[in-house]
């Protein structure tokens, strides 16, 4: 979900203990068991277990694989997916029957063979990812039933009173559906009572029905807006891919504001229109908002939305919709990727580039990429979107892995925000403040002409550091090797890593000094305080996760923003990407080298990614729009191309950097984080892991180190990278490795292939 997800750790831990649940699972039963051949089928539990389990199949049951059962594992009962014809290793005294059959429908060969597949390739056990598929287990139960009302034949009874109010009543069915009491009972403007004596006397009558919630069917033959001549070509070409009704994967690719979202509106139209679901990712809760507002207009209704904001009821209504093929369109978080479709006929991954699709806790995986398999393993089409694609993708293109469209200018002719870099070394704020003169001129100038301006930092809270002034004391997290931000508006301090929160600081834990702490380095908040400081009449608001806690404050804020109900923006990357304010015609980075800093892999190519973002945020209308970026570094490559505005020659530079150092894409990584909260203990773990690290042609194993983040959540870390060329699958180097490494009860080994974050 980030959508957060409802996976298990996917770790290799002694705590999860498989080997004495698998031999609860094989208990002998607790009755005798006539001496006769029964069929056995394997289940797969939804727990962080290597295998599916033997369970016999009573006579009286009918069981075929996908059928969700409950089945008997120690001294409980839990919910499995048969996953075929059992395994024959277990004695047949020792096998335990099924209990049950649900009713849900069963789980497609599809799926679980995608269930299989994101377990080989991360490693990952498989009923963990197996959880992922089953994130609803209440949905697998009978659904809810209730009692509903419709007029019955007019009794023989000629002396039967018909009051004003039953004969309200009899004409509200007259031409209408069965209802419930109180519905009906609201309608006709009586009371219940007046429903439940009439069916006492035989007026009404109730009938039993399931209860479904009902879902807007968006509309594949409503016509659309008229498209630009590119963008009909490029619509085209993913119509002809979806009415093929054969995978196929296609890189999207346009600047901002050229019409991407309206392009792939079409290729869901034709999936609509030939009866097949849709599946849509975005990475970002916020971007929904606005998305499912034009998703609307152009289809007559919503999609049906996946997202952690869920109540417990809408995911159980919703998963069973989906399961049955009563939801057309599904727009969701990378958690919408294990959803039970029944026709699946398209998958849309817009920003396919954001690192959000990207899971680093339980099972990690990067959502991008398991969809195009996901994509395969059902035949469909799978559309990438982007306005920076990943360079894995562009590689992809290259090679003829994937299909490409093109959309090189702006819809409707407008161009492209002017993109200049602000030297700050040369134009250096005032001491303790962050906006440079350039900036603030150029704010000047968009406030006077009643125009809108985003200033852009990607750092929440008030400020990174506190220190006291006395003897450099910086307040740190007790659980994590990281500081305490800053929240002032909130009056708190908090550990962006862990959650940990207290309140601000008076007297210095080092030195005992009283209120000698100083805010260092600026976050969004104290940004604010700067702007209206500069301009006390603006309309100011905070655009950020700590600030808008849900999708609705979110789409609030959008919504306050397009009716030019504010200012001056300020936003971290919740804003830089696939927002549409027409009036925003100034976008200024206050920190741009802010994303070059630490040594990650993907460190310039995120940069730029994010920043070409932003900037594209300005001059979407009628007005010409611009973007100053404050930079230490102007002559920084990304900053260069930022400038020039020549995206092709940094991809260019930037894949000849990767391929001369064997890096993705031209290499795989594989990442092993060791974490326990006894370092001796993870270091004795780790000393293991070194001596029996592979030794292969062409294959480097960094490591062990300490992580960047030595501490996290109160556990030490460290960490290993494997490093191959791109034709050596990793994950058979990475079985040989592990196995038979004991483990602490307390040490956990996380496995990451394709790693994101590095620290």
């Amino acid at each position: 979900m980030s959508c957060g997800s409802d996976a298990p750790s996917a770790t290799i831990s002694s705590d999860s203990a498989p080997e004495r649940q698998a031999e609860d699972a094989a208990a002998p039963p607790s009755a005798p068991v006539e001496n006769v051949a029964r069929r056995t089928v394997r289940v797969l539990l939804p727990l962080p277990l290597a295998d599916a389990y033997d369970y016999a199949v009573p006579p009286d049951l009918e069981v075929a694989p996908g059928h969700f059962v409950i089945v008997p594992l120690g001294k409980r009962l839990t919910i499995g997916v048969v996953w075929g014809d059992g395994s024959g290793e277990v004695a047949a005294a020792r096998l335990r029957d099924i209990a049950e059959v649900l009713p849900a429908l069963p789980m497609a060969e599809a799926l679980r063979r995608f269930v299989e597949w994101v377990a080989a390739y991360t490693l990952a056990p498989p009923g963990a990812v197996l959880r992922m598929a089953m994130s609803v287990p209440s949905a697998l139960e009978a659904p809810r039933t209730e009692i509903v009302y419709r007029a019955a034949p007019p009794p023989d009874d000629a002396a039967l009173k018909i009051t004003a109010a039953r004969r309200r009543v009899l004409a509200q069915l007259a031409d209408g559906p069965a209802l419930p009491a109180a519905e009906l009972a609201l309608l006709a403007g009586v009371g219940t009572a007046v429903i439940k004596a009439m069916a006492g006397i035989g007026l009404l009558e109730g009938v039993e029905r399931t209860m479904r919630r009902s879902f807007p069917q968006p509309d594949g033959q409503r016509p659309g807006p008229t498209l630009s001549a590119e963008q009909a070509v490029a619509a085209q070409g993913l119509v002809d891919r979806v009415l093929a009704h054969t995978f196929s994967a296609t890189l999207l690719d346009g600047v901002p504001g050229a019409g991407k979202t309206e392009v792939y509106f079409e290729a869901i139209a034709a999936a609509l229109a030939s009866g097949r679901q849709v599946l849509v990712l975005l990475p970002e809760i916020a971007l929904t908002a606005q998305w499912l507002r034009r998703f609307e207009e152009r289809f007559g209704a919503p999609p049906a939305a996946w997202h952690s904001g869920l109540t417990s009821l809408e995911r159980r209504e919703t998963w069973r919709a989906i399961a049955e093929g009563r939801v057309g369109v599904v727009v969701g978080a990378r958690s919408a990727l294990f959803l039970p479709f029944a026709h699946l006929g398209l998958i849309v991954v817009d920003e396919e580039h954001d690192g959000s699709y990207k899971q680093d806790e339980g099972v990690t995986y990067n959502a991008r990429d398991m969809a195009v398999v996901r994509a395969r393993l059902v035949s469909a089409p799978i559309v990438l979107a982007s306005a920076t694609p990943s360079l894995e993708s562009v590689v992809n293109v290259q090679t003829g892995r994937y299909g490409a469209v093109h959309l090189p200018d702006r819809h409707g002719g407008r161009q492209l925000a002017t993109l200049s870099a602000v030297d700050l070394r040369r134009n250096a704020p005032p001491r303790g403040q962050w906006l440079s003169p350039p900036v603030v001129e150029a704010m000047k100038q968009v406030l006077a002409a009643g125009e809108q301006t985003l200033l852009f930092l990607n750092r929440r809270g008030y400020a990174p550091i506190t220190l006291c002034r006395a003897c450099g004391h910086g307040i740190e997290c007790p659980q994590c090797s990281a500081w305490l931000v800053e929240h002032r508006f909130r009056r708190t301090l908090v550990c962006h890593h862990c959650g940990y929160n207290e309140p601000p600081a008076h007297a210095c834990r080092s030195c005992g000094a009283v209120d000698q702490f100083v805010a260092c380095g600026p976050g969004v908040e104290r940004l604010a305080e700067e702007a209206l400081a500069h301009f006390p009449e603006a309309r100011l608001e905070l655009f950020t996760s700590d600030s808008l806690l849900n999708r609705d404050e979110a789409a609030a804020a959008v919504d306050r923003m397009i009716a030019g109900e504010i200012d001056i923006l300020i936003g971290t990357q919740m804003a830089a990407k696939g927002h549409h304010f027409p009036n925003l015609t100034l976008v200024a980075v206050v920190d741009a080298d802010l994303g070059l800093n630490g040594g990650d892999l993907r460190a310039a190519e995120r940069t730029f990614q994010l920043l070409y973002q932003v900037a594209g945020r300005a001059g979407r209308a009628d007005r010409p729009g611009r973007a100053l970026v404050q930079t230490h570094a102007p002559e920084h490559p990304v900053m260069q191309a930022l400038v020039s505005g020549d995206r092709e020659r940094f991809v260019a530079a930037e894949l000849a950097d990767r391929r001369a150092a064997g890096m993705p894409p031209f290499g795989r990584l594989a990442a092993l984080i060791v974490s326990g909260p006894d370092p001796a203990a993870v270091d004795n773990v780790c000393a293991v892991l070194a001596r029996r690290a592979p030794h292969q042609p062409g294959v480097t194993v960094l490591g062990p180190s300490v992580a960047p983040l030595a501490l996290l959540r109160g556990r030490h870390r460290r960490r290993f990278l494997l490093k191959a060329p791109r034709d050596v699958a990793v994950q058979p180097l990475l079985r040989a490795w592990l196995d038979r490494i004991g483990l602490p009860g307390s040490v956990r080994l996380q496995i990451d292939v394709d790693p994101y974050s590095f620290m």
